[in-house]
């Protein structure tokens, strides 16, 4: 996926769907409109719209003049879901205010892959939220299923939100401490 891109403007060349932060309200960003990018991770943008954060999904990424980006593997040969397809996945998932990924932050609690009689794939996932209130956990929740189908041989994906136990500082990986000074 993309690397971290630094602080800077942008021009959206065309009108750009976005959701607010922390609420997940969808806004439209008008044509023209300048903002400043303040996280690129993971394929998607966090940008400052008039005094407000916003994430843009990077299938949106175009309407900012930038390059959309698109999970892509290898087809399994053995018509399997690959675990290390799901994780890797799970991984370009960000928090919008946090330049973490949510497996970093420990927000994934279980995985389980199902296949039913026919041979149909789903990829159960539990995950909770940094705070129960946080307007973004059902935008990050479509985030999930959205990238998930694009794994090979996975033919359904539901997520569920838990928040038991409820998540805390110490759930976040040593790697992405260390990344956000916590040590």
């Amino acid at each position: 996926m993309n690397a971290q891109l630094e602080q800077r403007m942008v021009a959206a060349v065309m009108d750009c769907p976005a959701r607010l932060v922390p609420s997940g309200d969808p806004i439209t960003i008008p044509k023209n409109t300048f903002v400043t990018i303040t996280q690129a991770r993971g394929g998607n943008y966090t940008v400052s719209y008039k005094g407000n954060l916003a994430r843009v999904d990077g299938t949106d990424a175009e309407a900012l003049g930038l390059e959309p980006e698109e999970i892509h593997y290898p087809e399994a040969e053995d018509g399997e879901v690959k675990d290390s397809y799901i994780w890797d996945t799970l991984k370009t998932v960000y928090d919008p205010e946090i330049p973490v990924s949510i497996v970093d932050l420990g927000l994934i609690y279980d995985v389980d892959v199902v296949k039913d009689d026919n041979g149909h794939a789903t990829v159960n996932v539990q995950m909770t939220l940094t705070a129960p209130a946080c307007g973004m956990g059902q935008v990050l929740a479509d985030d999930v299923t959205y990238r998930l189908k694009k794994v090979p041989n996975v033919d359904a994906v539901n997520v569920t939100l838990v928040f038991d136990p409820p998540w805390s500082r110490d759930m976040i990986s040593e790697e992405a401490q260390l990344e956000l000074g916590m040590f």
